[in-house]
C-alpha cells in the first residue's frame, strides 16, 4: 500500500519504518527540516533502540519530505502522528492535528477513496471533529473524494518502540467504515499474522501469540488509549503510596510486589516503586483525561490522585538527603540519569530534572551524568549550576550523596567500591530500587531506597 505518515516523531517514525520494514511504500512528512536532513542521511534525529538500523534496511520502501502534497494524493494511507503537547491548563493541544488535518485535506483529489487515520493520542470526540473539518475543508475546495475516517492509537513504549511496533499484545480500530476497517487490516495484515521476517537485531518474542485486531467505534478507541495510561499510571503511583508506608513500618516493598504481583490478578507489571513516571504519554495523558471530564462535568478522584502521589514522590530523594545531612547547602550531589526512563534521550516531565531543580533550590551544587540524554538536559538546565558527564566514576567526585534517577542498563555492574572511593561522603538514594542494598552498603554507603 502507499502511505503517508505525517509526522517524524517518536510515534509517526517508527511506525513508518515498521511499516516500510513489512513491505508498504512509505512517506513520511516532517516540517522540520533538520530532522529531514538527518533521515536523508540515514541519521535518527531521535534516540531509539534500532532506529537507524531498520532505516538502513528500508530506505528503498521509504521517503522524506517537507511537503505533504508531494505524496498524500496517491496514498491509500494517511496517518496523522502529530504531536497533542499540553496547554498549560493540562488539556490536549490539538493544533497541529487540526493544521495537519487542513494540510491533508487541501491535497486530496475528485474521484479517490482515501482512509484518513489519528494516530495521534487526542481527545474522546477529536475524531468526529477533524472528520467534520476535513469534509468542510473538501467542500470548500470542491473536491468531491471518499474519505474513511480511523482512530488508530498507538500503544508505543519508548526505548522499546520498534519491538511495540513489529510484535503488538492488540491493534486497535476505530471506525464507522467497513472500507477504513478493511485497509488497516491489509496495512497491518503481516503483522497480525506474523507472515515477516524479524530484522536481524530485533527478533520476534519465544511463544509469541498473534496480535488481537480489535475493532470499535472512534470514541471508544480514543478512550482505549487514554484508559490504558491511565491504568498503568495508578498501578505505578499504587505501588509508590504503598512504598511510602512501607518506609514508616519497615516493610519492603520489593517484597510485597511479589506477594500481591504473582497473583494473576494483579501481576508483576508496573510494580517497581520508585521515584514516579515521567515522559510524553502518562502526564499528558492523566492530565488531559482529568480535564476532558471536568469539561463535561466528571469527577475522576482516582486518577487525580495517581497524579498527585506522582509528583509527590519525586520530593521524597531531597526529603531524604535533607534528614540526613540536615542542610544540603554547600553539598554537591550527584545524579545518575537525566531521561525519563532507560534507553531514551526524553527528559519530558522527567523526576530527575525536577529533583535536580529542587537540589540547587537547597544551595547545593549538582553533577549529572546520563548515557544519551545530556544534550537535551542541558536545553532544560540551561540557567542552573548543573555539571555533566556520562562517565558515572567522574560524575561523583567529590560528591556527598548519589542519587540514581534512571536504570540505565549499563549502570547494572557499577563497582560500587570505586564509586565511594571518589566520593566526599557515602550516601546512595536509590530511587528505582535498581540495586539489592546489601551490595551498596559493602561498599561503605549509607543505602536509602524507595520503601525498603
Amino acid at each position: 500500500m502507499n502511505v503517508t505518515i505525517i509526522g517524524a516523531g517518536y510515534v509517526g517514525l517508527t511506525t513508518g519504518l515498521a511499516l516500510a520494514y513489512i513491505g508498504h511504500d512509505v512517506c513520511i512528512v516532517e516540517k522540520d527540516n533538520r530532522k529531514i536532513e538527518l533521515l536523508k542521511k540515514g541519521k535518527s534525529p531521535i534516540y531509539e533502540k534500532g532506529l537507524e538500523e531498520l532505516l538502513a534496511l528500508v530506505k528503498k520502501n521509504v521517503t522524506f519530505t517537507e511537503t505533504p502534497e508531494e505524496k498524500v494524493p496517491d496514498s491509500d494511507v494517511i496517518i496523522i502522528a502529530v504531536g497533542t503537547p499540553p496547554l498549560e491548563n493540562g488539556e490536549a493541544d490539538l493544533s497541529y492535528v487540526e493544521k495537519a488535518s487542513e494540510e491533508v485535506a487541501d491535497c486530496l483529489q475528485s474521484g479517490k477513496s482515501y482512509t484518513v487515520v489519528i494516530k495521534s493520542t487526542v481527545p474522546i470526540g477529536t475524531n468526529e471533529k477533524v472528520s467534520m473539518q476535513i469534509k468542510r475543508r473538501l467542500k470548500e475546495n470542491n473536491i468531491s473524494c471518499e474519505v474513511n475516517m480511523a482512530s488508530n492509537p498507538e500503544f508505543l513504549r519508548e526505548g522499546m518502540a520498534l519491538y511495540d511496533a513489529l510484535y503488538p499484545d492488540r491493534i486497535v480500530v476505530g471506525a464507522k467504515s467497513e472500507k477504513a476497517i478493511a485497509d488497516l487490516q491489509q496495512l497491518y495484515s503481516p503483522i497480525l499474522q506474523q507472515t515477516f521476517t524479524p530484522p536481524h537485531f530485533l527478533q520476534r518474542p519465544n511463544g509469541m501469540k498473534l496480535p488481537h485486531f480489535i475493532v470499535t467505534d472512534t470514541t471508544s478507541a480514543e478512550m482505549i488509549k487514554y484508559a490504558a495510561n491511565a491504568f498503568l499510571a495508578l498501578k505505578i503511583s499504587f505501588i509508590n503510596e504503598i512504598a511510602g508506608l512501607c518506609e514508616k513500618v519497615g516493610a519492603d516493598v520489593v517484597d510485597v510486589a511479589r506477594g500481591i504481583g504473582t497473583d494473576r490478578r494483579i501481576g508483576m507489571s508496573f510494580l517497581n516503586a520508585g521515584i514516579g513516571w515521567g515522559g510524553s504519554c502518562f502526564p499528558k495523558d492523566t492530565s488531559a483525561l482529568v480535564e476532558f471530564a471536568k469539561k463535561i462535568g466528571y469527577d475522576m478522584p482516582i486518577v487525580s490522585a495517581a497524579r498527585k502521589v506522582n509528583y509527590k514522590m519525586r520530593k521524597t530523594p531531597v526529603e531524604k538527603l535533607k534528614n540526613h545531612f540536615g542542610s544540603l547547602n554547600g553539598r554537591t550531589i550527584a545524579v545518575l540519569g537525566l531521561a525519563f526512563k532507560p534507553n531514551t534521550d526524553d527528559i519530558r516531565e522527567s523526576p530527575a530534572i525536577d529533583i535536580i531543580k529542587a537540589i540547587l533550590a537547597e544551595g547545593a551544587r549538582v553533577k549529572a551524568c546520563d548515557p544519551v540524554a545530556i544534550e537535551n538536559a542541558k536545553k532544560a538546565l540551561e540557567k542552573e549550576n548543573v555539571s555533566f558527564f556520562e562517565d558515572p566514576y567522574e560524575s561523583v567526585e567529590g560528591a556527598d550523596a548519589v542519587i540514581l534517577a534512571t536504570e540505565w542498563p549499563q549502570w547494572a555492574n557499577i563497582d560500587f567500591e570505586r564509586l565511594a572511593s571518589r566520593m566526599e561522603n557515602r550516601v546512595f538514594i536509590d530511587g528505582r530500587n535498581y540495586y539489592e542494598p546489601e551490595e551498596i552498603e559493602k561498599a561503605g554507603f549509607t543505602y536509602m531506597g524507595v520503601g525498603r
